[in-house]
C-alpha cells in the first residue's frame, strides 16, 4: 500500500513538472495584429491603401508538448495573415465620434457614433486575459494557463456565424474584420487601438434602427429591457419563438458562453403591444475548442462545466444551460422547443453551412473549415433530441433565485420581476 502511494505521488509530481515545462515553452513571440510586407508601421501612409495583410497573434505558437498539454486549438487560424479593409473613424459612416470605452474583462472596445446617428462598436479580436487570472497561478508562474486559453477560441468565428444567423431569420450584430491604423479621431487612445484589428460591428443600444423589422422603437441590452418590463409589465413581451430559435442555433454552433450582457433587444411596437425581438452579440465562444489535457481537465462537470469544447455531439447539456435561460424560459411549453428545432433543421441546409464557411478567407476556412463545418452538420441532424434536452434541464433547474442576472447588479425592480421575466403580468 505504501509503496502504491508513492507511485503515485511521483506520478502526480511528475505530471506537474510536465505541466511547468509546457506552459513555459511559449515562443514568448507575443505581437498581435502582426502586419504583413510592412517594414516601418510608424512611416507606413495607411492612406494610399484599402487593405492590409495582418496577423491576429503570434502569441499562440507553440511546440509539441504545449499542444498536447494545452491542445491545438485554432493556433494556426490565430497566426495566418487575412486581408483587412483599412477603416478610419472619420469617414465611417459619414464621420464617427468616439463615445465610451469599454468592454468585458477580456475583449477592450470602443463606441461610436456616426454623422448618420448609428452607434458602432470596435470589438478587439486579441483579447486581454489578465484580470482572470488567479493570483495564485501568477505566483507559481502558470498563468499561461489562462492566457493560451484564449487559443481555444477562433478569431474570425463571427463571420459566418453571422451569415448563418441571416439565412436563419435571427438578428445579429453584421460583425466585419477590419484594421485600424493609428488615426488623428483616436486622439489618446492612439496607442491601445491603432494599428490593431478589430469586429466593426453595430451596437446593442440605439434609437437608430438597423434591423430588417418595422415599428423599432428603440434597441437596448438586457438589464434596460428588465427595467422596461418593470414599467409596461404586461405589456411588453419578448418574443420566446425567435429566443429559442437563437438558443438551439448556439447549441449548433458549440457558443457556452450566452448570459445576459450577450443580448441585445429590437422593442417593435404593434397595436400598442410592445415586443423585444433578441440579438446576439460576442461570439467569441463559438466554435470553441478545449482539446489538450489541461483543458479536458479543467471543463470537468465538475470544476468548470459551463466550458464546452465543440464536438460533433454535446455530451454535457447542463454546462449550457445559463441562468440567462431559466429566467427568460422557465416552463414554456415543449412545443415550441420541438418547433424551432424542426425548422432549424431544414432551415439549416448543406448548402447554406457550405456558404457560411466560404465567408472566411481561403486561408482560413483551409485549416478550420471542413472540421467546423461537419461538426456543425452533425449538431443539426440532433437538433431536436437537444431541444428537449435543454427545455428539461432548464425546466429541472427550475426558477432563478440567485438575483442578478450578469449586467443587472444595479436595477430596481419588483421582486417578481428577479424570478423570472413572465413572473410579472
Amino acid at each position: 500500500m505504501k509503496k502504491l502511494t508513492y507511485i503515485v505521488v511521483i506520478l502526480i509530481i511528475l505530471f506537474f513538472v510536465i505541466v511547468y515545462i509546457s506552459v513555459n515553452s511559449n515562443t514568448k513571440k507575443n505581437k498581435v495584429s502582426v502586419l504583413v510586407n510592412i517594414d516601418n508601421v510608424d512611416t507606413f501612409n495607411f492612406k494610399n491603401h484599402d487593405s492590409v495583410l495582418v496577423a491576429a497573434s503570434y502569441l499562440y505558437q507553440a511546440n509539441e508538448l504545449k499542444t498536447i498539454m494545452q491542445g491545438e486549438h485554432y493556433r494556426k487560424a490565430w497566426a495566418t495573415p487575412i486581408k483587412a479593409p483599412i477603416v478610419f473613424l472619420d469617414t465611417l459612416g459619414g464621420g464617427s465620434e468616439i463615445i465610451d470605452v469599454g468592454g468585458g474583462k477580456q475583449t477592450k472596445s470602443l463606441k461610436l457614433k456616426s454623422k448618420n446617428g448609428f452607434i458602432y462598436t470596435l470589438r478587439s479580436i486579441n483579447k486581454n486575459p489578465d484580470p482572470l487570472i488567479p493570483d495564485f497561478l501568477k505566483t507559481l508562474g502558470l498563468d499561461d494557463i489562462i492566457v493560451d486559453g484564449i487559443s481555444a477560441q477562433h478569431p474570425y468565428a463571427a463571420i459566418p456565424i453571422a451569415y448563418l444567423s441571416k439565412a436563419l431569420g435571427l438578428l445579429h450584430t453584421h460583425p466585419k474584420v477590419v484594421f485600424i491604423p493609428k488615426q488623428r479621431v483616436l486622439g489618446k487612445y492612439n496607442n491601445q487601438f491603432g494599428n490593431k484589428i478589430f469586429l466593426l460591428e453595430y451596437e446593442i443600444k440605439g434609437k437608430q434602427n438597423w434591423t430588417h423589422y418595422k415599428n423599432v422603437n428603440d434597441i437596448i441590452d438586457t438589464d434596460h429591457l428588465i427595467e422596461f418590463k418593470n414599467i409596461k409589465n404586461n405589456r411588453l413581451k419578448i418574443d420566446k419563438e425567435l429566443l429559442i430559435k437563437q438558443r438551439l442555433f448556439d447549441l449548433i454552433i458549440g457558443d457556452w458562453d450566452r448570459h445576459a450582457k450577450q443580448w441585445g433587444w429590437a422593442i417593435t411596437n404593434t397595436e400598442n403591444q410592445l415586443t423585444a425581438i433578441p440579438i446576439a452579440t460576442d461570439r467569441d465562444n463559438a466554435f470553441f475548442d478545449a482539446e489538450g489535457i489541461i483543458p479536458s481537465i479543467i471543463s470537468q462537470p465538475l470544476l468548470v462545466k459551463e466550458m464546452r469544447s465543440f464536438k460533433k455531439e454535446i455530451d454535457y447539456m447542463p454546462g449550457l444551460v445559463q441562468p440567462f435561460d431559466r429566467y427568460f424560459l422557465i416552463h414554456t411549453d415543449v412545443d415550441i422547443f420541438t418547433k424551432q428545432a424542426k425548422l432549424l433543421k431544414s432551415q439549416l441546409t448543406d448548402d447554406i453551412i457550405e456558404h457560411a464557411i466560404n465567408t472566411w478567407p481561403k486561408k482560413i476556412k483551409d485549416i478550420d473549415g471542413e472540421t467546423i463545418k461537419n461538426k456543425i452538420k452533425c449538431r443539426r441532424s440532433d437538433i431536436l433530441d437537444y431541444a428537449i434536452m435543454f427545455k428539461n434541464t432548464i425546466d429541472d433547474e427550475g426558477f432563478f433565485e440567485d438575483w442578478p442576472l450578469k449586467g443587472c447588479e444595479d436595477l430596481k425592480i419588483d421582486d417578481d420581476l428577479k424570478k423570472c421575466f413572465d413572473c410579472v403580468q
